[in-house]
């Protein structure tokens, strides 16, 4: 199994090392940077499941490096700082900081906090690629459909149909949209709206009785019944 590995971005070299040996003995990958711009050089080449950041960085610092950051990446953002000024947390916190510590610390608690902020992002990850309405589990990653914990195999263009429709959570889609979302707009320019009807018909065939759940909108499209 694989260890998930923390960026550190901070200057202060005694601090990393205290950091980098203390986190390896829990269980993690440690890899750090000692300014901003190397930080943000190494994000994208290591791919971190967490980056611990220091707001006070040579060459860029960490309000700027965290913004950076979230410009292109979801990964989560503990900040260190030796300020206790509130508006230094409240900053941090806006640009996507996920928490925040102040030195000096126990770096017991940084560690449980790292633990605590991996695992939310962990289940948050999780609970994004399942979607579960009824009895019916709709598996994103895997484009697997289970009710009741039975597998039921719909064709690829039924399975984003369907998860097209779930995701509107409840929102009427014409039948034009679900071409253009699930064929893509060249394609639908030239595809009678009648296929749309067509897969429906299948997929709620394949569905039983949670296929009642995917109802005609008049005139319109469908729209997707999660309760």
């Amino acid at each position: 199994m694989s260890r998930e590995k923390i960026l550190i971005i901070e200057d202060e070299k005694d601090l990393v090392k205290l950091l980098k040996y203390n986190l390896e003995k829990a269980g993690f990958d440690v890899v750090a940077a000692h300014d901003g711009e190397s930080g943000l050089a190494l994000l994208r080449k290591e791919k971190p499941s967490l980056v611990v950041l220091d707001i006070m960085l040579p060459k860029m610092d960490g309000f700027e490096v965290c913004k950076a950051i979230r410009q292109d990446a979801k990964v989560p953002i503990l900040m260190l700082t030796a300020k206790r000024e509130e508006l230094d947390k409240i900053i941090g916190l806006e640009l996507g900081a996920d928490d925040y510590v102040t030195k000096p610390f126990s770096v017991r608690e940084v560690i449980a906090r790292i633990k605590a902020i991996t695992r939310r992002a962990s289940e948050s990850q999780t609970e994004r690629s399942l979607i579960r309405v009824g009895h019916l589990t709709i598996d994103l990653e895997g484009h697997d459909i289970l009710i009741q914990g039975k597998s039921i195999r719909l064709s690829p263009k039924e399975f984003e149909l369907l998860k097209t429709l779930v995701k509107a959570k409840g929102r009427a889609l014409s039948r034009e949209k679900l071409l253009d979302e699930v064929w893509g707009i060249e394609d639908s320019m030239n595809i009678d709206t009648r296929t749309v009807d067509q897969h429906v018909a299948r997929m709620r065939e394949k569905l039983g009785p949670e296929g009642t759940r995917i109802m005609t909108v008049q005139n319109l499209g469908y729209r997707f019944k999660a309760d």
